[in-house]
């Protein structure tokens, strides 16, 4: 497939990243829950290392809300050579999920029914319509097993929701800092950015930059929850000049404008305002009998990972899922950085998750020579 280049969905000239991808194009009718009927899609996807002859050395890693589809820029302690999923061992896939703007279908594509994009009108993923529409790439890779699959936040809930579709696929699940069921908490946060994109006049505008000065908002909100009062009294004090210095804008408040500026240049409000929502539909349990039922088919031998100081994926969901995964193990890991934990902490992981993976490999070399 060719490779092509990363480029921002959303205002011209802006975010054009040094990295590629490749784009599968599936040209079916696909049935979202809602049932929308969309005439095909697209997505986007890196892969690093290559298949095995069994083609089941597979690693599939999920991003979490405003990544793309490449670990090795954004999880750089953990996916690389060298690191724990290292790609001369594995074969490494990640998938920028629909409705994001790098690459998958997105709101600033164009849309079938109308002259130019979809803007408002993109149509709703649930987290279950996401990992159906990662199936036929599966196929199309040749990928028959899913040696470990991983994901933190937003992407943990797509690897459970995938864990529970088809229990026979991975022989190894790594969900950490996430739920079962988006809860009513997280629900709260993501209503409260929407509704701080809403607010920007120029949100219902069909324009590619409509709303981003309320996205600016919203991710200000969205670090409240990503990170904890101890991130902030370490890394954001206020200089002995507060509020006097810098036109008032010091430290904490300087930092919440930076990270909304910082998101505005490679992101935009549609794709965020979607995929909150994608978020928000989390639910294993929905047309399951219940969660504990759904989270019982899981088969993939499973550790599960929290972080102690995360406000937003509070320990006990992490608990939850343990105990209700049969077999399942369960870790917690201490961190100064909150739910934002799952993507710096990299030592730790790696510690937790090696024995894991090390113990798959001496048992799959053992078969090998047999």
């Amino acid at each position: 497939m060719p490779r092509n280049s990363w480029v921002k969905q959303g205002q011209p000239g802006i975010n054009e990243l040094k990295l590629g991808y490749e784009s599968f194009e599936y040209n079916r009718p696909f049935r979202l829950e809602s049932g929308f009927e969309l005439p095909g899609y697209r997505l986007a996807y890196t892969a690093h290392g290559r298949l095995n002859p069994e083609a089941d050395n597979a690693v599939w890693v999920f991003h979490a809300l405003t990544a793309n589809s490449d670990p090795l820029e954004w999880w750089p302690g953990l996916v690389g050579p060298g690191k724990l999923f290292d790609p001369s061992d594995y074969y490494i896939i990640c998938v920028n999920m629909p409705g994001s703007c790098y690459g998958s279908l997105g709101p600033l594509d164009p849309a079938p029914h109308k002259p130019g994009p979809w803007y408002h009108d993109f149509p709703f993923f649930s987290i279950r319509d996401m990992v159906r529409a990662y199936r036929p790439l599966r196929h199309f890779l040749g990928v028959r097993g899913i040696r470990a699959g991983i994901g933190g936040s937003m992407g943990g809930q797509q690897l459970l929701e995938w864990a529970v579709e088809e229990p026979d696929l991975f022989d190894y699940i790594f969900p950490l800092a996430t739920n079962a069921v988006h809860s009513p908490w997280g629900v709260a946060f993501n209503t409260s950015q929407r509704m701080s994109i809403e607010a920007d006049g120029t949100w219902k505008e069909n324009r590619a930059d409509a709303g981003i000065e309320g996205m600016k908002a919203a991710r200000a909100t969205a670090l409240l929850s990503y990170r904890h009062y101890g991130t902030y009294g370490q890394a954001q004090q206020r200089s002995p000049s507060f509020p006097y210095g810098s036109g008032g804008w010091d430290g904490a408040a300087s930092y919440q404008r930076y990270q909304g500026e910082k998101l505005a240049n490679r992101f935009n409000a549609f794709s965020y305002y979607v995929l909150s929502q994608s978020m928000d539909s989390h639910d294993v349990g929905r047309n399951r009998g219940s969660v504990q039922a759904a989270l019982a088919a899981i088969r993939a031998k499973t550790l599960v990972i929290g972080i102690e100081s995360d406000i937003l994926f509070p320990l006990f969901e992490q608990q939850f899922l343990a105990t209700h995964i049969a077999g399942a193990a369960y870790k917690s890991i201490e961190s100064v950085f909150g739910h934002d934990g799952f993507l710096l902490e990299f030592e730790a992981l790696s510690t937790l998750i090696g024995p894991f993976l090390r113990k798959e490999k001496i048992i799959h070399s053992s078969l090998s020579s047999i």
